[in-house]
């Protein structure tokens, strides 16, 4: 973007927010622009039903809006810079999925607690977020596409700890709905003032103390050290600063993503280096964005005639620009490069003995076979029994029906991490389970198709769309793993979006679709569960014969080269077979997060280094995983259920972190020197 003066960039965004100043204060009002704007500066004056909805609505709403989006640029800006990071913002950090989960906590099981400290609880869950972040990238880490991915994981563990609990206060979906997904509607000043008296002072510290620790941070931080500053210090200073903002903002109006992430790359685009003017720049086109953004959800919602939260919008206007920023400021070799992530954590594993393996897996089935077998929900509680034929009937479809999607999911996450060369990486972040989410959840709710009739047909179409969008822009890249990521994450949040708002009237319909959303086995039949089976032992067999593929690329994309193989087209295959593994298992029981990424990274622990057997032991393990959370989740609150999905999620995230804190653990005390 060609640079220009500063002055002209900020008078440029002035009109902008005077056309939507003029837009908010004139849509469906019924008073004209001179009335309205008197009442702005003389609210006594209102005496006319429309006179009050416009001093009680539409200002505290444009009000709202406009403070929303300053905070939202403004965070997202000093984040940026302070991690050299041009991706960075609340999404990417997971802080707003952390304050989120905890209003949702509170508001909940507390809720006589809500009006006194719910801002301060929406800090700690964003705190909790951000320092799982740090746990996982390390402070030395904050400028790579890991922090993305991370952040990823973040919101899928904090996303599955809220599902739960609305899964067991369903009365509170529609709130929890539309709260999530980021709605600026107002009835009243309070929230607006609240607001202001809580983010005002944090602005002014930032504003008067940032710049110029921000100029010293751009210089390196060796630089910043030999001039006085405190790397550290500052660093976690204007985090907290901003990480409070944004957890105030969320608890007054619900998340908003993207906001804070594309003013910043569009104000730095317009060629303005100085840490100062994009701190200003980014707050006013952050309030200016989210001024135009929730003009539109206005628009749309008169036009529909059901509400359209604003973070909707948000995120169908923030994905594609999501994907411009990641082709422009990372090329497919830096996007490459910060995915070259060895597995080199794993090398000094003991290559597991095959017996004891072997013997440890069976047992695990067979108690798990005599659970679903004689296990017994009595008046007096669970008991020891032969089941009758009739009991079984409805068991070992859900059983067979959670193996087997356990399995689609490990080998789709195995096929994942050898293409892309990163144990971290999950099936999750392509969007394909999104994908079919989100196009099931159409029909049901659009053409009144159950989920359980068509689902497999819905479910792999949606999943192709995705698909589709990821070839099409990741082919100029040539399919770099890096790009195929961020684009799966932009989706993700996109689809998540959608499926959130139509979601939002909180109906009982829409609580059984949230229940298969979660990954549940509720309404798995004799059929469905046979031709899951069938089908996912097809598409393993095809995925064993594409590891020869497999072992040549996660060696390094040229090696493969040169020994004769097509990336693009071998890419596009595993992408495919990926995206049909996770459809599969999304349209048997839903999403369920987090098994594509342990099940791998338990096969390398058990020290499978071959992509056959890894692919089998992880194929065992991720049956393991679901069909154990699908039987726990029947037990542990009898006679109510937790979905297998939701339990798996959780397990699954716990373990995965348990691993990251022991990592982090064992390479500080490697890099500990006694003598210093």
């Amino acid at each position: 973007m060609k640079n220009f003066s500063f002055a002209s960039f900020v008078f440029l965004l002035v009109i902008v927010l005077g056309l939507g100043t003029l837009f908010s204060f004139q849509f469906e009002n019924a008073l004209t622009l001179g009335q309205s704007l008197a009442l702005f500066f003389d609210p006594a004056a209102a005496q006319s039903f429309d006179e009050y909805f416009f001093i009680f609505g539409t200002a505290p709403r444009w009000m709202m809006a406009l403070i929303g989006g300053a905070i939202l640029g403004l965070v997202g800006s000093l984040l940026q810079q302070l991690t050299q990071n041009p991706m960075t913002s609340p999404l990417t950090l997971g802080t707003s999925s952390g304050a989120w989960f905890t209003i949702v906590l509170m508001s909940v099981f507390f809720p006589e607690l809500v009006n006194d400290s719910l801002a301060f609880c929406a800090f700690t869950g964003a705190l909790i977020a951000f320092g799982l972040i740090m746990t996982i990238t390390g402070f030395r880490r904050l400028s790579g596409v890991a922090l993305v991915i991370s952040g990823m994981v973040i919101n899928l563990l904090f996303g599955a700890l809220a599902t739960a609990i609305v899964l067991i206060k369903a009365d509170f979906i529609q709130n929890v709905f539309l709260w999530g997904a980021g709605d600026l509607s107002q009835n009243g000043w309070s929230s607006v003032i609240w607001l202001i008296e809580r983010v005002i002072v944090p602005m002014i510290l930032i504003f008067l103390f940032a710049p110029r620790a921000l100029a010293l941070l751009s210089l390196g931080e060796q630089a910043a050290k030999a001039r006085g500053l405190s790397v550290i210090q500052v660093f976690f200073i204007f985090t907290l600063l901003g990480v409070w903002m944004v957890s105030a903002f969320v608890t007054a109006a619900g998340v908003i993503n993207f906001t804070g992430l594309i003013a910043p790359n569009i104000v730095r685009a317009s060629g303005f280096r100085s840490p100062g003017k994009q701190l200003i720049g980014s707050s006013v086109l952050g309030a200016a964005l989210l001024l135009l953004t929730d003009c539109l959800a206005v628009a749309l919602s008169a036009m529909t005639e059901n509400i359209v939260p604003t973070g909707v919008i948000s995120a169908v206007i923030g994905t594609p620009i999501f994907i411009w920023i990641a082709r422009k400021t990372m090329s497919g070799s830096s996007l490459q490069d910060s995915f070259n992530v060895q597995e080199r954590v794993f090398i000094r594993s003991r290559q597991s003995k095959s017996y004891k393996l072997a013997a440890t897996i069976t047992v695990l089935f067979v108690a798990l076979f005599a659970i679903n077998g004689m296990l017994v929900s009595t008046e007096s509680g669970w008991q020891w029994a032969t089941i009758n034929e009739f009991t079984l009937s409805l068991r070992w479809p859900r059983l067979l029906t959670a193996c087997f999607a356990g399995a689609a999911l490990a080998a789709a996450g195995v096929i994942l991490q050898r293409l892309i060369n990163n144990p971290l990486a999950s099936p999750d972040i392509l969007g394909v389970s999104s994908g079919a989410s989100c196009s099931l959840v159409m029909a049901a709710l659009l053409f009144g198709i159950s989920t359980s009739s068509v689902a497999s047909a819905f479910a792999l179409g949606g999943s192709f769309v995705v698909l589709l969008i990821l070839l099409m822009f990741s082919r100029k890249s040539r399919f770099s793993p890096g790009f195929v990521v961020l684009l799966g994450i932009a989706l993700s949040a996109l689809l998540d979006s959608i499926t959130t708002l139509m979601l939002s009237r909180g109906t009982m319909e829409n609580y059984y679709i949230l229940q298969w959303l979660s990954g549940s086995t509720y309404r798995a039949t004799a059929d469905s569960a046979l031709m899951l089976s069938i089908t996912t032992i097809v598409l393993i067999f095809i995925a064993l014969k594409l590891g020869r593929s497999l072992t040549l690329l996660s060696v390094s994309r040229e090696f493969a080269q040169s020994r004769g193989l097509s990336i693009t087209r071998t890419t596009v295959v595993l992408l495919l077979l990926c995206a049909m593994l996770c459809s599969v298992a999304t349209a048997a029981t839903g999403p369920i997060a987090f098994v594509g990424l342990v099940a791998p990274h338990m096969a390398l622990l058990l020290g499978c280094r071959t992509v056959s057997v890894q692919m089998i032991i992880s194929v065992l393990i991720g049956m393991l995983l679901v069909s154990w959370a699908d039987m726990i989740g029947q037990i542990i609150i009898a006679p109510a259920q937790i979905p297998a999905g939701t339990l798996a999620s959780i397990l699954g995230a716990g373990y995965f972190l348990f691993l990251l804190f022991g990592q982090r653990i064992r390479k500080s005390s490697r890099n500990f020197n006694p003598r210093v």
